[in-house]
């Protein structure tokens, strides 16, 4: 095993391509920097999941490389890698522990799975979440299953967390606590002040993304869309809201490069994606340019056409 350093990219992928009859997963790059939340978006079976599972070795790649502090994907399934997997925490969309386990069984367990558990901080969780120690796994709610798994996975001091759609389930104020549990993970430093701690995380509720992520990776059918930072696509994009006749106005002024405009026919008249809505604003002050999130920027980069 390569030692990862604080600076080092916590993931680092390239070409990640895995093959199955009817679906293929080609091409797909992941970085997660130190310090860095990376939302991962997509439709339903476009690929998060088999890419996730890659990253963790619990399948072979096909082709591509890629390093999760410092092992490859083979390295960090096997057992020798122990003290690897120990710095990486894991929820997935469904819950993985025994069902008929209590709550409190469950952190004896992890403290026999981990020499880094914290039994201190799993209490403190189990509290904050409202999870009745006593409780078995098989009663708890998808809600409150995914909370257990996140505190599982938080208090065996990692220094990634690759979560698949770990907000799903929860109310809007659970959600909003995992955020902040999750905010204050990333902002972990060492002694010199430099970030140690980062996420991968999948999520369909991308106003959660837009409240956590710095950069969000998409992938559609297995192919990548677009890698890019979230401030980028929220803060400095925007989305026109024009007719045919302003569409070819805006086309001729060189506002937009030629070639990069993307829309979206709808009933009331075209979408228009703008690389710089301020920029747009001065431009054509009477056409309406909105701020987007990242699902309206998903939904333009996938469902849009290209117009020259």
């Amino acid at each position: 095993m390569n030692q990862v350093t604080a600076a080092a990219p916590l993931i680092q992928a390239s070409g990640l391509t895995k093959h199955y009859p009817g679906f293929s997963l080609a091409g797909v790059n992941v970085t997660v920097e130190p310090g860095q939340v990376v939302g991962f978006v997509g439709k339903n079976g476009s690929g998060k999941s088999t890419t996730i599972k890659a990253l963790l070795g619990l399948i072979s790649l096909d082709a591509g490389q890629a390093s999760v502090l410092g092992c490859s994907p083979r390295d960090l399934a096997n057992t020798a890698s122990a003290r690897a997997k120990e710095q990486v925490g894991v929820v997935f969309d469904t819950i993985s522990l025994p069902g008929h386990l209590k709550i409190e069984e469950v952190g004896k367990l992890m403290a026999r799975a981990y020499s880094t558990w914290d039994a201190a901080g799993f209490q403190q969780r189990l509290r904050a979440a409202d999870l009745d120690p006593k409780k078995a796994v098989k009663d708890l709610s998808r809600g409150m299953g995914m909370k257990l798994s996140l505190a599982c996975a938080l208090s065996h001091n990692p220094r990634l967390l690759i979560l698949d759609e770990a907000t799903a389930g929860l109310d809007p104020m659970a959600r909003d606590e995992v955020l902040d549990a999750l905010r204050d993970f990333v902002a972990v430093e060492d002694a010199q002040g430099n970030p140690v701690n980062g996420i991968l995380m999948s999520s369909h509720i991308t106003s959660d993304l837009d409240k956590i992520a710095d950069t969000v990776l998409c992938i559609d059918a297995g192919h990548p869309v677009f890698n890019i930072a979230k401030d980028e696509a929220c803060d400095l994009m925007g989305v026109a809201r024009c007719r045919a006749a302003e569409l070819e106005q805006i086309a001729r002024s060189g506002v937009i490069a030629p070639g990069a405009m993307r829309i979206m026919r709808q009933d009331y008249g075209i979408d228009l994606l703008v690389p710089d809505r301020f920029a747009f604003a001065e431009s054509f002050p009477s056409i309406p340019c909105d701020r987007m999130g990242i699902d309206e920027y998903m939904v333009l980069m996938i469902k849009g056409e290209r117009y020259c």
